[in-house]
């Protein structure tokens, strides 16, 4: 049986922004974020910049000579300025979802003073320019879009901290809409997992995982949460968030603060 037949398991964070989202971390290079992922043990992580995929193939080159697993992706905000992370199993979708989501950026001038710069790199950890959009703007894509979005560039759509007090379904919105479609949503913890479900039973039925937010070195996940796939490929990863049976293992604890 080769390693690709079999259910492994991987320690993950799914949310990291680099030095090209505004309020990242100028040390937020690629290299420095594989380096800090391989320090503190993960296996799989996904950079997950403002509105861009663009510093993501930087990030899976160095990945690649590191052993670590770099799932493409982006966090959008929609028109009603809620956070959604959007992951990709190739480069290629991701990039294709990047120019649509530029295209229907609002388009402010960014202020590198105010907002922070957003750098654009390459696999070797060099600056190869600057986005002059300020990349934390909402779009114009509003939310009702989104699970077509999914299904038109192959991705998987993950509302973002879904019960954070700011730019989550929950708070933006006040509540999941009848028609929402996704099955995958990250949970802060900040509220007891018993006690979301019970106010929002949608969520009964969707994975629920646990990211970092990360916008600088130190805040990247230590080996805490783990996801089992079958196979170490990113379609296995990405297939295994979608799969009951491919059980994310949890923190002994109250299952109330979990």
């Amino acid at each position: 049986m080769s390693e690709n037949d079999r259910v492994q398991s991987y320690f993950y964070d799914f949310h990291i922004h680099t030095c090209l989202s505004p309020c990242g971390d100028e040390d937020m290079t690629p290299g420095n974020i594989i380096l800090m992922a391989k320090l503190k043990g993960l296996d799989v992580i996904a950079i997950t910049d403002h509105n861009t995929c663009r510093n993501c193939e930087a990030a899976m080159k160095q990945g690649e000579r590191q052993g670590i697993i770099v799932i493409p992706g982006m966090e959008l905000t929609t028109k009603e300025e809620v956070h959604v992370l959007f992951l990709f199993s190739s480069l290629s979708k991701a990039m294709e979802f990047d120019s649509y989501v530029y295209q229907h950026l609002i388009k402010v001038k960014n202020v590198p003073d105010f907002f922070g710069r957003q750098l654009l790199m390459d696999e070797e950890d060099q600056v190869i320019g600057e986005e002059n959009m300020l990349l934390i703007q909402a779009t114009d894509i509003p939310f009702s879009s989104l699970a077509a979005l999914e299904k038109r560039y192959h991705g998987l759509m993950i509302p973002a901290h879904i019960e954070k007090g700011s730019n989550s379904l929950l708070s933006n919105l006040g509540f999941i809409p009848k028609e929402s479609a996704f099955c995958v949503a990250e949970w802060t913890g900040i509220q007891g997992r018993k006690i979301l479900e019970k106010e929002n039973p949608y969520l009964k039925s969707c994975r629920l995982i646990r990211d970092s937010d990360a916008h600088a070195l130190g805040m990247i996940s230590e080996a805490e949460h783990m996801i089992e796939a079958l196979g170490n490929s990113r379609e296995a990863i990405l297939e295994a968030l979608l799969i009951p049976e491919y059980k994310e293992e949890r923190k002994d604890g109250d299952e109330n603060s979990y």
